[in-house]
């Protein structure tokens, strides 16, 4: 079967409660939930957590909650591999069997189900490890500048300071979204960007929500994209 697994602490910091936290009128984590299951392509989707306002939000919105997340994987040094490990076993001791798996961030109002069925795809035609999305910098990261603390700016490298953008090789981040990945490879914890697929998507639904700025960005794009899905 497919599993779906969605990493839900309750600690976070710089947004507080941002798992629950009502965006676009809904909890955070229900956009997460609702991309998962209109997707269609899994058989059960779980939320990893160690909190239990969390946990009801998730049942609410149709996921399930059949373990919680022990301390030591829900603290802000916990690593993601270990807890979707965590999650595997758990539910393998439920007799639940999966194989892929798909890690789905909680915090991710912009995901697409189109983009998980893309990525899905990638993998299954590989024997890559892992297959997640990532989107170009908006600007080459070669010819990057260092600010010194009087102001003053240099070159990152200095051998590209003159190179033309368009003779430089194109480079992606991690969007930060989910990652599909074998069974083996997570139980395992292999690494996921060195063996790994990426899926190109494009950089303006790509928010890293880590503060308030970033929190307001997501909800004018989420606006701007639902406004645009409904104009004729």
């Amino acid at each position: 079967m497919r599993l779906a697994v969605i990493p839900a602490r309750g600690g976070s910091k710089r947004i507080p409660r941002k798992n629950v936290r009502l965006f676009a009128g809904v909890p955070m984590i229900a956009h997460a939930i609702a991309a998962v299951r209109d997707s269609g392509l899994f058989d059960r989707i779980v939320v990893s957590t160690d909190d239990d306002e969390i946990a009801e939000v998730a049942r609410d919105f149709g996921a399930e909650v059949p373990f919680r997340r022990p301390a030591e994987l829900a603290d802000d040094h916990a690593a993601t591999a270990p807890v979707v490990a965590h999650a595997i076993q758990s539910c393998a001791s439920l007799g639940w069997s999966a194989d892929p798996v798909c890690c789905v961030y909680p915090c991710v109002p912009l995901l697409r189900s189109e983009d998980l069925l893309e990525a899905l795809a990638l993998l299954d035609g590989s024997d890559a490890d892992f297959c997640f999305p990532v989107a170009a910098f908006p600007s080459a990261v070669q010819r990057a500048l260092r600010r010194a603390p009087d102001g003053r700016m240099s070159p990152l490298d200095p051998a590209h300071e003159f190179t033309r953008t368009q003779d430089l090789e194109p480079t992606y981040h991690d969007a930060g979204q989910f990652y599909w990945g074998r069974t083996a490879a997570w139980l395992e914890g292999r690494r996921v960007h060195g063996g790994g697929i990426g899926h190109p998507i494009p950089a303006w639904r790509v928010v890293d929500i880590d503060g308030p700025d970033d929190w307001a960005r997501a909800e004018l794009l989420h606006r701007a994209l639902k406004d645009a899905a409904t104009t004729p």
